[in-house]
């Protein structure tokens, strides 16, 4: 259990700060300062630093104690490590310093209002982040997939995915994460990049499921897949049913496809 946002609110009532005063003192959205009290979002690894920093207490003490029983702030430590938010300040505006590692989540949950939120700073603040230090530089976002469409990429896994600034960029066999005002949030693979039509035909590696179209110019985002993370033991099993009902449908796919070419 994470004491994260009963100790921020704790501290800042220790302070007689204002939600707005804390904003100000962690350089961050006023409404972030509530999300995090609240707890319907978690306090990214760089503002728990700061915090720390600020308030000279350890990260396992903000996490996993809870400060109001413990009685921490103590008088002598009220004042705050202007060094440190000053080297934290100065690498926010050192262009030399990749933050290429950092991945904002975008759990089920969140996956409703993201095609609202997706260009929205605040939206995507309050999402949680996490680090995965061997990525190349770039810009990256994760997304958790729900259901069978993709098997066997089990439901509940994690699609790291890099953005993709340009169309043309998109690659055929290639799975993406696309957004669309269509859609919404889809985890598919791309097997037509049509430039002429402005249609990508995205396919289930799931045999069950057609294939479809969507037209360019109603994506807002698409990320392409770079890793997947699932709990160890969920790889799924195929069933006598499921491999019955793939060969029956792989089946009527040929006889399609050859009855276009007759």
């Amino acid at each position: 259990m994470s004491y994260a946002g009963k100790n921020l609110k704790y501290i800042r009532k220790q302070r007689e700060w204002t939600q707005e005063e804390m904003a100000n003192q962690l350089q961050i959205k006023r409404s972030l300062v509530g999300a995090y009290e609240e707890e319907r979002a978690e306090p990214r690894l760089e503002v728990q630093e700061v915090i720390c920093a600020l308030f000279n207490i350890s990260l396992e003490e903000f996490l996993f104690q809870d400060l109001s029983e413990t009685g921490g702030l103590a008088s002598s430590n009220k004042g705050a490590n202007h060094s440190y938010l000053e080297r934290r300040r100065s690498m926010k505006s050192d262009k030399s310093i990749s933050l290429a590692s950092i991945v904002t989540f975008v759990p089920v949950k969140a996956a409703a209002g993201y095609l609202a939120g997706y260009a929205d700073p605040e939206f995507i603040d309050e999402l949680n982040t996490f680090t995965l230090p061997m990525l190349a530089p770039g810009d990256y976002r994760a997304f958790e997939i729900i259901g069978d469409s993709m098997l066997p990429t089990p439901s509940g896994s994690v699609i790291v995915g890099e953005k993709v600034d340009n169309m043309k960029e998109v690659k055929n066999s290639n799975t993406y994460i696309v957004v669309s005002n269509s859609d919404g949030v889809v985890y598919k693979r791309v097997i037509t990049n049509d430039e002429a039509t402005e249609r990508l035909t995205l396919l289930s590696d799931n045999p069950l499921y057609e294939p479809y179209q969507v037209n360019t110019q109603d994506i807002v985002e698409i990320w392409k897949a770079v890793y997947i993370i699932q709990k160890a033991g969920t790889q799924p099993m195929w069933n006598v049913d499921q491999l019955a009902g793939v060969v029956n449908n792989l089946q009527d796919q040929i006889t399609h496809m050859k009855r276009k070419l007759n």
